[in-house]
This record gives C-alpha cells, sequence and structure tokens, in this order.
C-alpha cells in the first residue's frame, strides 16, 4: 500500500526558499521513504497543542515537515516546510 504525497501551494513555496540541497533531501523523503509506508505514522509524530489540530511532525535533518494524513484516500497533506526553530511560528 502506498501514500500519495501532495503538497499545499504554501509549502510549495517553503521548500523552494530553502536552497537546493535541504529542499532536494525533503523531497527525496517524502517521495522514496514516507509514501512507501503502510503507515506514515509509524515515524512521524502528533503535533501537541490545540492551534495544530490533527497535524504530524517529520523530521528531516534540522528541516522539519508538518503534513496532514488523510485516511480515508490515503494522502499524505504537506502543509509546512521549515527550519526547526521557524517552522512553528505561523
Amino acid at each position: 500500500m502506498g501514500w500519495r504525497i501532495e503538497v499545499a501551494p504554501g509549502a510549495v513555496k517553503d521548500i523552494d526558499g530553502l536552497g537546493h540541497e535541504p529542499a532536494r533531501r525533503i523531497l527525496k523523503f517524502l517521495h522514496q521513504r514516507l509514501s512507501s509506508l503502510d503507515d506514515p505514522r509509524q515515524i512521524g509524530e502528533p503535533l501537541k497543542g490545540a492551534k495544530f489540530g490533527e497535524l504530524w511532525r517529520y523530521r528531516v535533518g534540522d528541516y522539519r515537515v508538518i503534513a496532514e494524513i488523510q485516511d480515508g484516500t490515503l494522502v499524505v497533506l504537506v502543509v509546512r516546510v521549515g527550519h526547526r526553530r521557524k517552522v512553528y511560528d505561523r
């Protein structure tokens, strides 16, 4: 079973602003590692707090990928990508 990876327009801007090497590592993580899992929750962690809802966090070096897991359609929707110090600010 494979999961489809979708990237929200805001996350595309985030990835474009990272630079070539971090962007390459994050996209490789999403499409090779995360999409092939039976359950994407096995390598991520849920975010805590009311403002984050049902979002999950994935670590890629010093960067974090914030995603929503949609079980009904087998989609991992990436909503934010950024450095670990700044990704939770918005």
